[in-house]
């Protein structure tokens, strides 16, 4: 399987990884408002319940949110789910899936900034792929610190983002907050009140706030 090229306009495709073929979405922003930048983001997880896949609600926000910030997204199915061909691997293969897609959209889209986001299982990823990657931006939302090794992981060496839900049901937000206060370079924390972990009825706040944090990070507009 050749590499396909980074699409023009909204499109799905197959780009072969490790354990098989890995399906992705990709989009791109409004012209007038493009940066020289692509964000690549990371599903929950696919074996318990809330939507595990590219398709999940919080995923979707991510990407609205940085497509109205100008950047170039990638949506993508983690190996074993929807078309991504493989098993579920523990975090392990998934970060291969990521750090393969991502070195994708870097060969696609040269001198663009890496931006990464996950969503619950998804920051996991994300953090496991930053070493490799060295993004430019991080962007974890409900990461289930406490839950996943978070502790192992080393901070990013990029400005970095948490958003969290007040009301998280599956992620212990304090455990969030003791986590990310151990590490340097500290992160930019939101707190969002009354917010559970799939932000049912707050997806809009979740789209604000990453918005609100990001605008004066935003890679240079690219050249028309």
């Amino acid at each position: 399987m050749t590499n396909p090229p980074f699409p023009t306009e909204a499109a799905t495709l197959l780009l072969q990884g490790d354990a098989g073929a890995l399906e992705l979405a990709c989009a791109v922003p409004d012209p007038a408002l493009a940066r020289a930048g692509v964000a690549v983001i990371c599903h929950p997880h696919p074996l318990q319940g809330g939507g595990g896949s590219m398709t999940n609600k919080v995923v979707t926000t991510l990407e609205r949110s940085l497509l109205d910030l100008g950047l170039a997204t990638v949506r993508f199915n983690f190996r074993g789910v929807g078309r991504s061909e493989g098993v579920h691997d523990d975090g392990v293969g998934e970060t291969d899936d990521l750090i393969r897609i991502a070195r994708w959209a870097r060969e696609q889209r040269p001198g663009d900034a890496l931006w990464l986001a996950g969503f619950s299982f998804g920051s996991y990823v994300a953090m496991r792929g930053a070493e490799a990657l060295d993004p430019a931006q991080m962007i974890l939302v409900a990461p289930p610190a406490g839950r996943w090794d978070f502790a192992r992981l080393a901070a990013p060496r990029c400005p970095w983002l948490i958003v969290q839900g007040e009301a998280d049901e599956v992620v212990d937000p304090a455990a969030v907050y003791a986590w990310a206060a151990t590490l340097q370079p500290a992160p930019t924390v939101v707190r969002l009140p009354d917010t559970g972990h799939f932000f049912h009825r707050r997806l809009l706040e979740l789209r604000d706030a990453v918005k609100a944090q990001l605008a004066d990070r935003l890679p240079p507009l690219r050249a028309a």
